[in-house]
């Protein structure tokens, strides 16, 4: 009987692994899962109302939703004299049971938590003095989880209502409440689905910004633009701010850092193809009076001009001074007038 039973059940596991498996989900590992195992029998006859036991499920994960899983059971129930319609005569008769299951488990999440249902059908003999020995049907039914601790190694635990159907006569049905508990140790490295690799940048004038002015070689109509100034559309120049081109106190006498500035500027003017005219624009803080600033800053955007022709710059030049008319910032420090206090280069024309 046990035989043709576990043979029927074989062959349910094998059509339930042709489940197509979920591309995504990658772990078919096989496992083992040994367990301890406590069967509440309540008032079923002949019978104490409890047995302990253990167990070993091998099994294998099938797709992302089943696993399929053979298990072998040992219960132990110690009778008494109230039991003798399955123990006999002896008070303290000892009563095993020795059976298999093939378990269908239904996953429901294949996360850290795996709450998961199960069916299980098999057979089982029980037996253990004066030559008792009888055959039953077990069929079961509960839900479970296990909880992943590490990838080769899950705790778990289930609830199940087992029904153990007798084959003889006045055997009686010894049904009751399953609870086992143990864990699940999978064999072999867990396979995790490969990250998808970034997409490559096309290397094509529209991902390149060779003179790094903010417009990309496609559409830049003047290439080799300047460090630091400001671009139309089409990348060409607009203005640059020289920074740090500062003069003597209340004076058009440029400082040696100013120069030094000055000397680069002059060395890229000079290979710059782009030759429209320049206008040197001067800028003074608020202090002193508007027309002493004006006088002032037209004196500066001289200076600078000059220094920058001496140097071998060929665009022409017109200094031209703006005085404190057109401050960058509020002046509420010495910070703030500094920044006011500058000189910019502004090409002409189309």
């Amino acid at each position: 009987m046990i035989k043709r039973t576990l043979i029927a059940l074989g062959m349910v596991a094998a059509a339930t692994v042709s489940v197509q498996a979920d591309e995504t989900f990658m772990d078919d590992r096989w496992y083992v899962a040994p367990f301890g195992e406590y069967y509440y029998t309540g008032k079923s006859p002949g019978l104490v109302s409890q047995g302990w036991g253990a167990g070993l499920g091998i099994g294998k994960i099938i797709n992302e939703y089943f696993n399929i899983e053979t298990r072998f059971i040992w219960n132990h129930f110690q009778g008494n004299a109230t039991n003798r319609p399955i123990f006999g005569q002896h008070d303290n008769a000892q009563l095993d049971l020795l059976g298999g299951t093939v378990d269908v488990q239904y996953y429901f999440s294949r996360d850290t938590f795996q709450p998961y249902a199960v069916l299980a059908a098999g057979g089982a003999s029980w037996g253990g003095h004066e030559n008792y020995r009888s055959t039953r049907f077990i069929g079961e039914a509960g839900f479970g989880a296990n909880y992943e601790l590490s990838d080769n190694f899950l705790l778990r635990g289930d609830l199940r209502y087992r029904a153990n159907m007798g084959t003889c006569d006045n055997c009686g049905n010894i049904n009751g409440f399953v609870v086992n508990v143990g864990f699940e140790v999978p064999f072999g490295e867990k396979p995790h689905a490969p990250v998808a690799a970034a997409p490559v940048a096309q290397d094509t004038c529209e991902s390149r910004d060779s003179d790094g002015d903010g417009v990309n070689d496609c559409l830049d109509k003047c290439p080799g633009t300047m460090k630091g100034a400001k671009v139309d559309s089409d990348g060409c120049l607009i203005r640059i701010e020289l920074h740090g081109v500062n003069f003597k106190y209340d004076s058009a006498e440029l400082t040696d850092s100013a120069k030094r500035i000055l000397d680069e500027t002059a060395e890229n003017l000079i290979v710059f193809p782009e030759k429209r005219d320049i206008e040197v624009a001067g800028h003074t803080s608020t202090e002193g009076t508007n027309e002493y600033n004006m006088r002032l800053s037209i004196r500066r955007a001289h200076s600078v001009a000059d220094y920058l022709k001496a140097k071998g710059v060929t665009n022409q030049l017109y200094p031209k001074g703006y005085g404190e008319e057109y401050p960058l910032v509020p002046e509420h420090s010495e910070a703030d007038r500094e920044k006011n206090r500058r000189v910019e280069l502004i090409w002409m024309g189309d």
